[in-house]
């Protein structure tokens, strides 16, 4: 099982965003049957099975193991992953675009680039799970409190000078065999709650 997986496909992300196999879903990071799930969720074990072949039908749980029980054969399955993000590729024409506002102190621009993440990420995902590869990734999360706006308008323009820096010391257009990343930095408020 993935710790996280990406949905990529229109009708598997329509699947998911069902509450029911969501629910399902969440119960199924430890595998279970039909008949346990029927019992934690409320339903009846013919609607869960219904349930279970659509999110199976979509790669989204697996079957574990089947046992038998009298003339009945028990499937218990699994979620795929622990959690699961939807990809803006299953949106197709309306995903979001950074380029259709370039404004780059714009919370919605942030978002759009945010979501081209997630994008690129879930395909160099799949391709390396196809490929039984890794892909070669690293991020920073933190949080820095600012004492004004005018302290975090400082920030920003040293992060941006520190990251131009490196840019141009590393980047090598030129490179015979060099591979191309992507970067992305972003500062916004924090939001305080659940993580």
């Amino acid at each position: 099982m993935y710790e996280v997986a990406v949905i990529e496909d229109p009708a598997a992300a329509e699947a998911s965003l069902d509450p029911m196999r969501s629910k399902l879903l969440a119960e199924l990071v430890e595998p279970g049957s039909a008949t346990s799930l029927a019992a934690k969720v409320g339903l009846a074990r013919q609607k869960v099975n219904y349930h279970l072949r659509t999110l199976e039908k979509h790669g989204l749980v697996e079957l574990v193991e089947e046992r038998r029980k009298g003339n009945v054969t028990e499937r218990v399955m699994r979620a795929t992953a622990a959690s699961f993000v939807i990809s803006p590729t299953a949106l197709a024409a309306v995903q979001p675009d950074p380029s259709r506002s370039p404004d780059r102190l714009s919370a919605r621009w942030l978002l759009a680039v945010a979501a081209q993440l997630v994008r690129d990420v879930g395909t160099l995902i799949t391709g390396a799970a196809k490929a039984q590869k890794r892909v070669a990734t690293f991020a920073i999360d933190g949080e820095v409190r600012f004492a004004s706006a005018a302290d975090r308008a400082a920030f920003a323009e040293e992060l941006a000078n520190c990251v131009t820096s490196l840019v141009s010391k590393y980047h090598d257009a030129t490179a015979e065999g060099g591979r191309e990343h992507r970067l992305v930095v972003a500062v916004h408020p924090s939001v305080k709650g659940e993580r």
